[in-house]
């Protein structure tokens, strides 16, 4: 396989995200959740070893007649924005108005983080929460906490997009690679798991998801703490 079409397999890899959104989205509507959730982290999958294999391709120079970057971007607003707060909303874990807010909050915001051109740091971290709501609302679904639990953290998650922290990109961050990379995957796994058994999870697993969530979310402001990381 020459490089033109080695770059060209890599766009048509990143397009697979969309059907994956879109048998997602069939199976939310009706409220297929465990099958959804097997699609988005399909999809998750996809997101990320398409864009090593982009670099690796160099598709910007072989295959430039498609934006990789636009495409890959559509597909991360519908599995990582639209999709799961379309399901947070429909699921019983917002009551009333508490659903209307999560929604609202969740796309406005998540749009107008997508399009800021601020948002990658200089080691390729992200400026702000990344809009990652599904990893946010899997785990919701897995733990199912209070109501206004949800809601608070929503609401800091939506306000952290817009604020001088750092988050990790697992695969390009290199500081602590070493230990990101493996959780982002053991992450996946488990969320795969979780949604393969209905959410029927054992506190173990509930617990293991909770902890690489709450690392894969606070290593880059550690970073930013310990070595005074400009964004």
């Amino acid at each position: 396989m020459n490089t033109y079409l080695k770059a060209l397999s890599v766009h048509l890899l990143t397009a697979t995200g969309a059907v994956f959104a879109m048998l997602a989205m069939l199976a939310a509507v009706d409220e297929k959740w465990d099958l959804m959730w097997l699609w988005l982290v399909v999809a998750f999958f996809v997101d990320g070893i398409d864009g090593p294999l982009a670099r690796k391709y160099d598709v910007q120079k072989n295959a430039p007649e498609y934006d990789g970057v636009l495409m890959d971007l559509i597909i991360d607003y519908l599995t990582y924005v639209f999709i799961p707060a379309y399901a947070l909303f429909r699921s019983d874990l917002l009551p009333g108005w508490t659903g209307w807010i999560a929604i609202i909050v969740i796309t406005y915001t998540s749009v107008v983080y997508f399009a800021d051109t601020r948002m990658k740091t200089t080691d390729y971290s992200f400026a702000g929460f990344p809009g990652c709501w599904n990893m946010a609302v899997l785990v919701f679904f897995a733990v199912e906490p209070e109501w206004w639990t949800i809601l608070v953290i929503t609401v800091l998650l939506a306000a952290a997009m817009f604020v001088p922290l750092k988050f990790v990109h697992p695969i390009r961050t290199m500081r602590w690679r070493a230990v990101t990379l493996p959780a982002a995957m053991a992450w996946t796994a488990l969320a795969a798991l979780a949604a393969w058994q209905n959410f029927a999870t054992p506190d173990l697993l509930e617990g293991a998801l909770i902890v690489l969530s709450l690392y894969l979310g606070f290593a880059g402001i550690a970073q930013q703490l310990i070595y005074g990381d400009p964004l």
